[in-house]
């Protein structure tokens, strides 16, 4: 981002460049986008064939970054993902040999197929943007993001991650199918060479940004204002979810700080210098989702954590 570019400059040349390989699934963007702005991470769950992949790829590609891809499975190891030192015959000296974590964007497909221990490496590495090798500390990447995906209609063999750990995601992406007409573009570009794979390979996808200045439009996030009366309506929400009826385990304090970022950036891509309560209104369910647990007699009956953070919303005043 140079010096005559503006940040709604910035967003909107992203999401130009993204909509070239990805069809439709506008909310789902702007929350991967979010996610970046915030130096954060995101869960992604959807069914086969939706372009989670893809969508990972492109984002990296427009943001000028590095991605990476693991497949997680029941038998990696933690030194599949954060990597080991290996004997050089040729120069008799141990050298590193670093695992995909050193990246950028790191695309963790399928997280809840690994065992804990496995789960636990990426989880750490997650928090504090460093892996420890053989006792030896490295330091990852500034903009390390992590874009893990679920499949949420297949359970067998996997290893769900604890409601304790989904809270290092700032947030829960759910991506569904796309609208009749995008599935009908989709089509469409499958007749020519024009499809979404060809136009990231080919180089038709522009960046917008280098690494370095992701960094910088960052910060653009604390000139967004957040008067007390709105700081007080996140923290009422939060609060809310451990107390109602239905819920058996609430949000925690990271969920206020996660609420907060989510709802400055969301004013950002809506182009504006203050957040709203609409802004916390838009982003609580990814924030909140997965960070509540329902009691079972409720889930049982049918009632799904949407219904429930909508019913949080109105129970908490609105400020003016």
């Amino acid at each position: 981002m140079n010096e005559t570019q503006t940040l709604k400059e910035v967003i909107a040349a992203a999401r130009q460049e993204i909509g070239k390989v990805i069809i439709g699934q506008e909310e789902v963007i702007d929350l991967t986008l979010i996610t970046i702005l915030t130096g954060s991470h995101a869960l992604i769950e959807g069914v086969p064939g939706v372009a989670k992949t893809l969508l990972v790829r492109t984002l990296a590609t427009v943001m000028g970054c590095e991605s990476g891809r693991i497949q997680f499975t029941p038998d990696l190891m933690p030194a599949d993902i954060t990597g080991t030192h290996v004997f050089n015959m040729k120069t008799q000296e141990f050298v590193l040999v670093k695992g995909p974590v050193f990246t950028d964007f790191l695309l963790a497909d399928e997280i809840n197929r690994a065992p804990a221990k496995t789960q636990a490496a990426l989880l750490q590495a997650m928090q504090e943007r460093t892996v420890s090798i053989d006792r030896t500390n490295h330091q990852l990447s500034q903009n390390f993001t992590v874009f893990a995906t679920q499949n949420p209609i297949e359970y067998e063999g996997t290893y769900p991650l604890p409601e304790a750990q989904k809270d290092r995601f700032m947030l829960k992406i759910d991506m569904g199918y796309p609208d009749e007409s995008d599935e009908l573009e989709l089509a469409r570009r499958l007749l020519s060479i024009d499809t979404p794979e060809h136009a990231l390979a080919s180089g038709a996808i522009e960046p917008v940004l280098t690494s370095e200045q992701l960094e910088a439009a960052r910060s653009n996030l604390l000139a967004v204002t957040v008067k007390e009366e709105l700081l007080n309506y996140i923290v009422q929400i939060v609060r809310k979810t451990r107390a109602h009826e239905s819920i058996l385990v609430g949000a925690g304090p990271r969920a206020t700080q996660a609420l907060l970022l989510a709802a400055r950036a969301m004013a950002v891509l809506q182009d504006r210098d203050f957040a709203t309560p609409d802004d916390v209104k838009a982003v609580a369910l990814p924030v909140l989702g997965h960070r509540i647990a329902l009691r079972p007699e409720y889930e049982i009956e049918g009632l799904t954590v949407a219904e429930v953070i909508r019913q949080l919303l109105e129970a908490v005043a609105v400020p003016r």
